[in-house]
């Protein structure tokens, strides 16, 4: 039967089981929240990112979710510095251009701060003289740090990443740290 677990990826957790860093290394990785064999991340969520993280036992399952062929949407609420403006959603949602060449459409739109939100430890850098805001952005691709380099490509760098849902699966729920079994 097939596994597949929901985790809230807190911030500065690797998705990963193991550290292959230095011999002194001490970062936190997926082993320090959950000791379930024969899972692996379906997928990558960076460090510096929070939020959902899928893991299954079943190759077939992972290569679904992670496969940009099958086009599973990504929802990520991001906060980002200043105040994006009808321009900068308008080019978010036509794709933009980056190093590697031009994103997919995207999904986005300003919200207000996710309800329930966890505090982040740290804490972002925040700055008087410069507001910030959320907003939300659905990609169907995955592009290495892709949200962040596109949010930072229309003028709003990105202050903190959680993605909130991968295809019908969500955060919902679950605190930072925690994980569920649920229906693949």
């Amino acid at each position: 039967m097939t596994r597949l677990v929901a985790f809230n990826k807190p911030f500065n957790v690797l998705s990963q089981f193991t550290d292959k860093g230095t011999l002194a290394s001490s970062r936190e990785t997926l082993s320090d929240y959950m000791d379930i064999p024969r899972v692996y991340p379906a997928g990558r969520l960076d460090r510096d990112s929070e939020g959902l993280l899928l893991l299954t036992d079943d190759g077939r399952l992972q290569a679904r979710i992670t496969d940009p062929k099958h086009k599973l949407p990504k929802t990520y609420w991001v906060q980002v510095e200043g105040l994006p403006d009808a321009d900068a959603l308008a080019a978010l949602q036509a794709g933009v251009d980056l190093k590697d060449g031009r994103t997919a459409p995207a999904e986005a739109r300003r919200m207000d701060p996710p309800a329930g939100l966890w505090p982040r430890t740290p804490p972002i850098r925040v700055r008087k003289s410069v507001p910030d805001c959320w907003i939300e952005l659905t990609i169907r691709e995955g592009r290495n740090r892709q949200v962040r380099r596109m949010t930072a490509a229309v003028g709003h760098p990105t202050l903190r990443l959680i993605r909130a849902s991968i295809g019908d699966w969500s955060l919902d729920g679950l605190a930072p740290g925690e994980w569920r079994d649920i229906k693949p």
